[in-house]
């Protein structure tokens, strides 16, 4: 059976055969926002929501979605990619991240299958928005992902109203 040729640090692997990743991220909100802040959330901005407090835009779920692509890739992950020691990130949509880690998987040699991502907290309620939270992080990965959502009925810190969090997978496989 042919193998791919490894991507850096990955172990190779039968040529055609799915890769997946896991990316989990997780986000305080911001102790003392500062006025006009806003959340954002899914590739998407949530006027009169508290924000989440970060290096970039704090945006768990698009965060998630790039850090499941580069480890489905053998990339490393989101800190090791677009660390705080990054300037040039700082303040960075997640949407911008997002798209820079799906071209990155591509440069390696992938094809971006699909991701699905679930954020995990009390606020915002994603269901009205789940359609257009869906086409913005499909249109910044470059491939399908889908949106879900849920809460963890007040247990821990999203439970408590003190963050919110998300975990994603992501399918890629080698390119021709």
């Amino acid at each position: 059976m042919a193998t791919e040729a490894p991507s850096p640090g990955a172990a190779p692997g039968p040529r055609g055969l799915p890769r997946t990743g896991i990316g989990i991220d997780v986000h305080a909100y911001a102790a003392d926002p500062v006025p006009g802040a806003v959340l954002h959330l899914a590739g998407l901005a949530w006027p009169g929501e508290r924000p989440l407090e970060g290096h970039s835009d704090a945006d768990v779920a698009a965060h998630a979605c790039a850090d499941a692509l580069l480890s489905a890739a053998g990339l490393g992950d989101l800190g090791s990619n677009f660390g705080t020691s990054e300037p040039q990130w700082a303040g960075a949509a997640g949407a911008v991240l997002l798209a820079e880690a799906a071209s990155r998987v591509r440069a390696a040699g992938f094809v971006v299958g699909n991701v699905a991502v679930q954020v995990i907290g009390n606020r915002p309620r994603l269901g009205q928005r789940r359609a257009e939270a869906e086409a913005a992080l499909s249109a910044a990965a470059g491939a399908p992902v889908s949106v879900s959502a849920t809460t963890t009925d007040g247990l821990g810190l999203t439970g408590r109203g003190q963050g919110v969090a998300a975990i994603a997978t992501a399918l890629v496989v080698a390119a021709d």
